[in-house]
């Protein structure tokens, strides 16, 4: 194939310069940005709710716009699923990305909308794609095809109206994308869009496995299932041999870093770039824009308006919510959207730390509901992923997948943390693994290391091994097997855990019965 990259530089050079503008300018930005969406909202039911046409400034908007999570909201995206029109955004939408995350444990259904497709989602791959090449001079990226790794118009509503499609966000980004695009995308819409996992997964080698894959884009856990069966079906020995032309991974939805020992092993890595996306089904937000990893850049003028509130002030958030021109360095912060998909004053349930000002760099830190903190510990999944990643490098292990859930103290044993991995490369001693995993995570987070001070008030966490295929079987079970779905890194409570280890526990006993 025709290497094409020297000619489509010029089409995303201008992106990069655009970003580069945005230093000492972020306030402008983003203002322009809020005076478009509000010129969109008062043509809304919810814009007459709240009264939008009263709005002439940011400070109105916080006063008469609450702060709203997907309960607040979901009325109002049901009646645009079924149908109804200039709701949440002017128009009818046609499009839902559906989601895990509510605290009812329904489903979301995210409003896709034209204008979030083409102002945000597909902005932000095109910006993804830009700053890539900045990066990387010698890229030869059109010179073969894109494997993105996307879900499928699986979904649990009944009596959808014509017209109207509901699935994963990357079902609908590919159902819609430019035909253009189709040139140097892999695979057909007919696979990508499969829904049976069971079934797609050999689809999807099949149909890479003769190709020139250049660059990869999805979630790791699944892409690297994706791989191994590639590999396997060449016989190969790295994925290189089969893609020589395998340069890089655009990768989101989870951290990276627990997967980077085991992504070494699967590639050959002086060929490997990895460039990391926040991503969700509620927009696109940020890129990686730098070689370094650990900061992703925010994407200032793509539809969306940020609001930041400190954790400690989520007990009145729309008073405590911040805009980008107030947030503090080193900060971490919940991140609340104001979108083109008719998203007004919305509590992603993401948490970020502020890794730099100017330009404004965030690091995602974890969800506002994946924590723990039973025993005031306040441990978040960036500390877990860090400290795990720590203990992988020291002991050559090496961990698929991982869930952890406070022990309460029984008045007998003082409370603690437990985790359940399931191992790529186990360990030689776990309970050793168990011991560097928990001075990393002291390492990492002050409040966990001040509990487990002298193991007064908190005993050292205790790891359990799971059986391979665990999460996989768990993740079916819930009805969310797929290349977009995760298992939670982290719980407050032990629903989840509990019921991996019942699965474990009737998986022992059938075994044991044959």
């Amino acid at each position: 194939m025709i290497d094409f990259t020297p000619l489509a530089r010029p089409l995303f050079a201008p992106r990069v310069k655009a970003a580069d503008s945005w230093i000492g300018r972020a306030r402008e930005v983003q203002c322009d940005q809020f005076g478009w969406l509000m010129s969109n909202l008062v043509r809304t039911c919810v814009g007459e709710r709240y009264n939008a046409r009263a709005v002439s400034s940011y400070d109105d908007f916080r006063k008469l716009f609450p702060v709203v999570s997907y309960e607040d909201v979901r009325d109002d995206v049901m009646r645009m699923v079924m149908g109804e029109s200039d709701i949440l955004w002017p128009g009818r939408c046609r499009r839902f990305a559906q989601s895990s995350g509510t605290s009812d444990g329904k489903s979301k259904y995210v409003p896709v909308t034209d204008d979030s497709l083409k102002f945000n989602h597909y902005a932000g791959g095109r910006d993804v794609v830009a700053h890539y090449l900045r990066l990387n001079p010698q890229s030869r990226i059109f010179s073969g095809k894109s494997f993105i790794l996307g879900g499928s118009y699986a979904n649990e509503v009944a009596g959808l109206p014509r017209g109207v499609k509901v699935g994963d966000l990357s079902a609908n980004l590919i159902d819609n994308i430019n035909p253009l695009a189709n040139m140097f995308r892999i695979p057909s819409k007919d696979v990508a869009l499969m829904a049976d996992w069971h079934d797609k997964l050999p689809a999807l080698v099949e149909a890479s496995l003769h190709q020139n894959v250049t660059n990869i884009s999805g979630v790791p856990s699944w892409f690297m299932t994706v791989i191994r069966e590639v590999i396997a079906a060449a016989g190969a020995s790295t994925i290189h041999d089969v893609w020589p032309g395998l340069e890089v991974f655009f990768h989101g939805g989870i951290s990276f870093d627990p997967y980077r020992v085991l992504y070494s092993r699967l590639t050959d890595p002086s060929k490997m770039h990895y460039l990391e996306t926040y991503n969700a089904s509620e927009g696109f937000f940020a890129v990686q824009s730098t070689v370094e990893p650990g900061s992703m850049l925010l994407l200032l003028d793509i539809g969306v308006f940020y609001e930041f509130i400190p954790l400690d002030g989520m007990d009145d958030p729309a008073s405590n919510a911040m805009p980008v021109w107030e947030v503090k360095p080193g900060e971490t912060y919940a991140m609340v959207i104001t979108s083109c998909n008719g998203l007004w004053r919305y509590l992603i349930g993401d948490t970020v730390t502020i890794e730099s000002v100017d330009p404004l760099k965030i690091s995602i830190a974890g969800r506002t509901k994946h924590f723990i903190n039973a025993f005031g510990e306040e441990v978040m999944v960036h500390n877990t992923d860090a400290a795990i990643a720590e203990a992988c490098e020291r002991t050559g292990a090496s961990v698929l997948n991982y869930t952890a859930a406070p022990v309460y103290d029984d008045g007998g044993h003082r409370g603690h943390h437990q985790w359940l991995i399931e191992w790529e490369n186990k360990p030689d001693d776990i309970d050793a693994f168990a011991g560097i995993l928990d001075l990393a995570l002291q390492s990492v987070n002050s409040d966990y290391q001040a509990k487990r001070s002298g193991g007064i008030f908190l005993d050292r966490l205790t790891i359990d091994s799971a059986p391979r295929g665990l999460f996989d079987r768990w993740l079916e079970a819930t009805g969310k097997l797929g290349g977009q779905r995760k298992v939670p890194r982290l719980s407050n409570d032990r629903h989840i855990i509990d019921q991996l280890f019942e699965m474990i526990r009737s998986y022992e006993t059938n075994n044991n019965k044959n």
